[in-house]
């Protein structure tokens, strides 16, 4: 049957029809919905983790096992399984196992752009790199089929373009793999004894991949009329490559974008007066060219830096391209925001009031940074704040500068917060972490978590106590406010502050648009007390404007959360009068 898909659901198809049945992922843009997606077929056990990390060594175990596995993350997260990525390189696999990783070329939702394809050729795992949806649900099952033929973990590289755009597969039916474990001492238990005979053995496969490359048919030659130039591409950059130039020069389209053939790549630069090479990011494609001593042009003409487009492409390739209509008025910037009765509003508002350091982590909240608030100096990685915090402490030394606090959410927390918090205990640290729990993972599309007592699937489960787990590590000042209550956040940090011993405040409203957070009436402005102060202005809360130098209220964004009306010294701010 004919569907038309994203590329993530894709992907969740190919799991499934490959006959995949574990998953352990963490959430993370642009990767998310390959687990969301493949959670809703019964046959598949999927699963989020507190970690990328946890994800992949669990999905390990279950190839271990005898089960055909996946976990899937975002190119950040691939840094904090690059542990396990790189030693079951060396012990291979039982079943068939599949790492997803999608990159996110112009940082759309991260906080850089690195490029995946350099973790498959240090780790010395073959990557498939799909261009669209249909190679999305294809490539999936021929990665498991590689897997098993290769011994081998199998990276499967999405990009957001890939991810996130909606093109036509043919779905089929699918096939159960079961395996039988066996003890093996010298294959799975990597001690240096055993890791250095099994170096080999990784050395001997990538030879072996790199002959299957050369006659894969997913690395295939795409005739053109013009041979003064070739153009080698994959991913994303084909589709921009074949929207420009259609079937004007030759094409040599990689699937398998490592290891990559080497004589088919040789024999095509061959054919052509001057070799291109058009890829996002970094010039890995090119590299391996020169690598192989043919002149190519690449990284000079196409950056490094952010996202490839049709026109930017056209326009290396002294193609004509129609831009499009031109708007005569230029749209303003719109830059991201917290959500109306987001309950990190008032936090933030409070510790910039206070001008506080503000050590920030990745989630929404990483969005304090953002103007009127402004309230973030550092985002790192996750984790980073708690660990930040310390350094931070430690380098005056060791004593409370009241003035320096961690923000980090609950999901967050669990992922890499406990241990930067289990330094501080340890190591005897002075400093103050803001968990702001809003009881979901937010920025990614509220996924659960273990502080959530859901699962994946929406059933209830164990639920991890923040207050009893910080001070299981150690931490005896635990205190919990309410985010909307301005009076109470300040009195409270204040507190800590002043506390010369490390402490923990969780900051605790759930999320304005969990479904099942009821909200109040809409606030309203009584014109006749407003003065145009714009004090409620200062929280940046969209629902918010100012129209005739009066404070207006949008009734179809409002909350009712009252943050605003604790701002209005005038008492033009309130609840609808009956």
């Amino acid at each position: 049957m004919k569907q038309l898909i994203l590329g993530n659901e894709a992907v969740a198809r190919g799991l499934y029809e490959a006959g995949c049945s574990f998953v352990s992922s963490y959430p993370g843009t642009p990767s998310t919905e390959i687990t969301e997606a493949v959670a809703k077929y019964k046959e598949v056990y999927a699963e989020w983790a507190p970690n990328e990390k946890v994800a992949l060594e669990a999905a390990f175990g279950a190839s271990l096992a005898g089960r055909r596995s996946f976990c899937g993350m975002k190119h950040v997260g691939l840094n904090v399984a690059a542990d396990p990525l790189f030693t079951i390189s060396y012990t291979g696999v039982n079943a068939g196992l599949v790492i997803g990783v999608a990159d996110d070329a112009g940082m759309h939702s991260s906080q850089n752009e690195q490029d995946s394809r350099h973790y498959a050729r240090a780790s010395k795992i073959p990557m498939l790199e799909p261009s669209d949806s249909a190679e999305a649900l294809e490539f999936a099952k021929l990665a498991y089929e590689l897997s098993e033929q290769f011994d081998t973990p199998v990276l499967l590289k999405m990009c957001t373009r890939v991810s996130h755009s909606q093109s036509v597969v043919e779905t089929g039916e699918r096939k159960e793999i079961i395996k039988e474990y066996e003890k093996n001492i010298p294959k799975y238990v990597m001690m240096p004894g055993n890791a250095k005979k099994r170096h080999p053995v990784v050395e001997a496969r990538t030879r072996a991949l790199v002959e299957y490359a050369e006659t894969a048919p997913i690395n295939r030659v795409e005739p053109g009329k013009d041979h003064k130039m070739g153009i080698i591409t994959s991913s994303t950059s084909y589709q921009y490559v074949k929207e420009v130039c259609g079937d004007t020069y030759p094409v040599l389209k990689l699937g398998m974008i490592w290891p990559m053939p080497e004589q088919k790549i040789i024999d095509f630069a061959a054919s052509v007066e001057q070799l291109v090479i058009v890829e996002e990011l970094e010039g890995f494609i090119e590299s391996h060219c020169r690598d192989l001593g043919l002149a190519c042009v690449g990284k000079s003409n196409f950056s490094n830096i952010d996202e490839l487009m049709p026109l930017t492409v056209a326009a290396q390739l002294s193609k004509p391209w129609e831009v499009g209509v031109k708007l005569d008025a230029a749209i303003p910037t719109r830059p991201p925001v917290m959500c109306a009765g987001c309950p990190h509003r008032g936090l933030f508002y409070t510790l910039k009031k206070n001008k506080l350091t503000v050590l920030g982590d990745i989630g929404c909240y990483t969005l304090g940074a953002v103007a009127p608030l402004a309230a973030v100096d550092t985002v790192i990685c996750m984790g980073a704040s708690v660990s930040g915090l310390h350094g931070f402490s430690k380098s005056q030394n060791g004593a409370m500068d009241g003035k320096t606090v961690a923000v980090i959410g609950d999901s967050t927390f669990m992922h890499s917060g406990i241990t930067g918090l289990v330094n501080m205990a340890y190591n005897e640290s002075c400093g103050t972490v803001i968990i702001v729990d809003n009881s979901i993972t937010g920025m990614t599309g509220h996924q659960q978590n273990p502080t959530t007592g859901f699962n994946l699937k929406g059933d209830p489960c164990a639920k991890i106590d923040l207050e009893t787990l910080c001070k299981a590590v150690g931490i005896r000042r635990v205190r919990v406010i309410d985010p909307y209550n301005l009076k109470e956040c300040e009195a409270v940090i204040k507190e800590e502050l002043a506390a010369n011993e490390p402490s923990v405040i969780i900051s605790r409203r759930p999320c304005a648009l969990l479904k099942y957070v009821k909200h109040k009436a809409p606030l309203e402005v009584k014109e006749d007390k407003c003065i145009g102060c714009k004090a409620c202005m200062k929280i940046g809360c969209p629902a918010i404007s100012i129209v005739g130098g009066k404070a207006k209220v949008d009734a179809t964004l409002c909350v009712g959360c009252g943050v605003c009306e604790q701002l209005c010294k005038v008492g033009a701010l309130g609840a609808k009068e009956a």
